[in-house]
């Protein structure tokens, strides 16, 4: 499987849990001990991620654009992404989203994940 691939089929697990308002689904696409940089304060592991995306309004959704891929090793791809974050009470959040995946065991999980909030 191509990088890309890699990477859309974890962020696509991902988007869909946003989407759906499935903290513990969106925290099951992270590794055990993952660096999560939300627009909050950082947190490490599962539990805040799904704190993070639990405290999300409801109908939240994620759209994302690939803009650069690199593989770091043969277990470890970088991706940089532009991300928006629809609502359904105001505006569209547009953003930068730096990842980090990490193959574990058979799986490829985000190990770090960074957004950036555009000006």
């Amino acid at each position: 499987m191509s990088e890309a691939q890699i990477l859309r089929t974890v962020l696509d697990l991902w988007k869909s849990a946003v989407d759906a308002h499935e903290p513990d689904r969106v925290a099951s696409c992270f590794t055990d001990d993952a660096i999560f940089q939300g627009l909050r304060p950082y947190t490490v592991g599962r539990a805040g991620v799904a704190a993070y995306y639990a405290a999300q309004p409801l109908g939240l959704t994620a759209s994302y654009d690939i803009r650069e891929i690199r593989r770091l090793a043969d277990d470890v791809i970088l991706g940089y992404l532009e991300v928006e974050f629809g609502f359904t009470d105001r505006p569209p959040l547009p953003a930068h989203l730096g990842v980090l995946l990490r193959r574990v065991d058979d799986n490829w999980q985000i190990g770090h994940y960074q957004i950036s909030q555009l000006p």
